[in-house]
């Protein structure tokens, strides 16, 4: 092999390896600096804004369980609270945390969807950090301007709420019986699942 084409293989093998460098060296800065988790969040929130995930609207009447709404809750500002106090009103009920990137790139749609209901009557938002600190999801929430009330779980939680997949979103109507259930991320600020939050606030 001629001396000048083996020089420019070993030159390409070079800028390979100093790249991968690089590119694993901004990897190792941005996860030692915590923001990996807000990185991959925004770029599921591009997945969110295609418009390919949605909420779940159309559930069997068979499969709306009646809710066990015996569930002990804390504000993030140390209230006490239980989910049986939201009965007869239609709730918003979503798990998340702070170290979830779907839980992230979908609260800014839930901002907007909570923005847009908050001054109607019978519904509620319920979003319950499962965050072991309540101050790290206080500061969370403070410094991405999201207003709607967030609680800790403060005892059990029902069998009707159980699932090893966050975010999972419930919607309870005001029969008492489940209404929708979405296991991971979704845009709810859509006008389907607004009409579908209008329609249960009329029954």
């Amino acid at each position: 092999m001629p001396e000048k084409e083996t020089q420019k293989k070993n030159r390409t093998w070079k800028r390979e390896v100093l790249d991968w460098i690089v590119i694993l060296g901004i990897g190792l800065f941005v996860y030692a600096m915590g923001w990996h988790t807000e990185i991959i969040g925004r770029l599921q929130q591009a997945i969110l804004w295609t418009g390919i995930i949605q909420a779940d609207t159309d559930m069997e009447s068979a499969d709306r369980e009646t809710i066990d709404y015996d569930m002990l809750l804390v504000s993030l500002e140390g209230e006490s609270t239980n989910l049986s106090e939201f009965k007869g009103q239609v709730i918003f009920l979503n798990y998340w945390a702070t170290w979830c990137p779907p839980c992230i790139a979908e609260m800014p749609n839930i901002q907007s969807l909570y923005q847009e209901f908050r001054d109607k009557p019978g519904l509620t938002f319920v979003m319950v950090s499962l965050d072991e600190d309540p101050q790290k999801a206080k500061d969370f929430l403070q410094r991405k301007g999201f207003t709607f009330g967030s609680y800790q779980l403060a005892g059990r939680r029902p069998e009707v709420f159980q699932s090893s997949v966050i975010p999972t979103t419930y919607v309870i109507g005001r029969d008492g019986r489940l209404a929708s259930k979405k296991r991971g991320m979704a845009n709810y600020n859509t006008d389907a699942f607004k009409n579908f939050l209008n329609q249960l606030l009329d029954e």
